[in-house]
């Protein structure tokens, strides 16, 4: 005859009481909260966009990878940067931490990615190895400053794209108007900044037809007012900036938000 062994209802309740709950994800301060915790990554798309097991697919937020700025980056330093994504987060699970707007026009989840116990951030892991650029979107300004500090690494160390001439940072005294359409970063000093018609103009050179020049529109004022960031304050300042550069009269980048532009010194 088999012993039953009953656990006091009293017992039970004690257990559950002192039992360790299942524990939220360790995400760094700036990473907004964990949309889905737990899923597996099946493959890597070769635009970088992540499958997972439950079909749902997303894209990592704050990433500009070879090939997606318009540059023109070798078969191998492009298939590099994606295999070395695959081989972060295939077969991992994965957190993805998303703020509102959650998704992009297709339908695919916006976020920060985190996988080995949220140990690892895929996109820290991918600028610290220089196989991706930082772009901030204006709706998604979370963990900026984390993202440039991770791909100064890699540029100060020349990992990775840093390593090629079709990547230098870009010196505002260059004639940039051959960059058009592509995505650059471009350090300089801010010889004179102001306002005209609600749209802020920060002018690198004297020639205002001709030297680069970085604008922000009245709408994008707004974000300018809310960081409590004055445009006309960057005049005499040496910045670095980054966006798409537009060729007008001028070359120029038209930025959305202050994360845009890094302060380099208060010269």
């Amino acid at each position: 005859m088999k012993r039953q062994f009953l656990i006091p209802a009293g017992a039970l309740f004690l257990w559950a009481a002192v039992a360790p709950a299942r524990s939220e994800p360790m995400l760094p301060p700036c990473a907004p909260s964990a949309e889905i915790s737990g899923v597996r990554v099946v493959r890597v798309e070769k635009n970088g966009v992540l499958v997972l097991e439950d079909g749902r697919a997303a894209r990592l937020e704050g990433l500009l990878l070879p090939g997606s700025g318009g540059d023109r980056p070798s078969q191998q330093l492009a298939a590099r940067s994606v295999q070395a994504l695959a081989d972060l987060t295939q077969g991992q699970v994965a957190v993805l931490a998303s703020a509102a707007p959650k998704e992009d026009r297709y339908g695919r989840l916006r976020a920060q990615v985190f996988v080995g116990d949220s140990e690892h951030w895929v996109q820290r892991e991918m600028l610290v190895r220089g196989l991706a650029r930082v772009s901030i979107a204006p709706d998604h300004r979370e963990c900026a400053k984390s993202l440039y500090a991770a791909e100064d690494e890699a540029r100060r160390s020349r990992k990775g794209i840093w390593a090629q001439a079709g990547y230098n940072v870009r010196s505002a005294d260059e004639s940039l108007q051959a960059e058009a359409d592509t995505f650059q970063i471009v350090t300089g000093k801010v010889v004179s900044a102001g306002v005209k018609n609600g749209r802020a103009y920060l002018d690198f050179g004297p020639d205002w037809q001709r030297d680069f020049a970085v604008t922000i529109s009245p709408l994008d004022m707004k974000s300018f007012r809310e960081a409590g960031v004055d445009p006309q304050s960057y005049e005499g300042k040496t910045v670095r900036v980054r966006g798409w550069v537009e060729s007008l009269r001028r070359p120029e980048i038209e930025v959305a938000v202050p994360e845009d532009i890094e302060v380099l010194d208060t010269n």
